[in-house]
């Protein structure tokens, strides 16, 4: 069995890197589009819209469903590259830990 202060060592050790590792999600921004860049958004780590951009072309108040729709895909594909640059960042962390399958970090 390990001696307790070098399991506590550890703890530690993982405990700051994880509270990097959440400092730079929150850092991070990602940009979601769609309609072939008709639309696009800047989202950070936290979710926050930082930025929205449409072409005038999607600006039509006869057809607000597809600008909506294009607004919802956009809001989706950024969530999607957060996510996975989220689960990427996270990997290095964990490396090495022998955590159970399906295991996330608490953030």
């Amino acid at each position: 069995m390990k001696d307790i202060s070098q399991i506590m060592r550890q703890a530690q050790a993982m405990q700051a890197k994880i509270s990097e590792a959440q400092k730079k999600l929150e850092a991070m921004e990602v940009e979601g589009q769609a309609g072939g860049g008709l639309v696009k958004l800047r989202m950070t780590g936290k979710h926050a819209l930082v930025s929205l951009v449409m072409d005038r072309s999607v600006i039509d108040p006869a057809e607000s469903e597809i600008l909506e729709d294009l607004i919802k895909a956009a809001h989706d594909d950024a969530c999607r590259k957060l996510e996975a640059a989220q689960d990427e960042e996270l990997k290095s962390v964990g490396g090495g830990m022998n955590m159970l399958p399906g295991f996330k970090l608490p953030f």
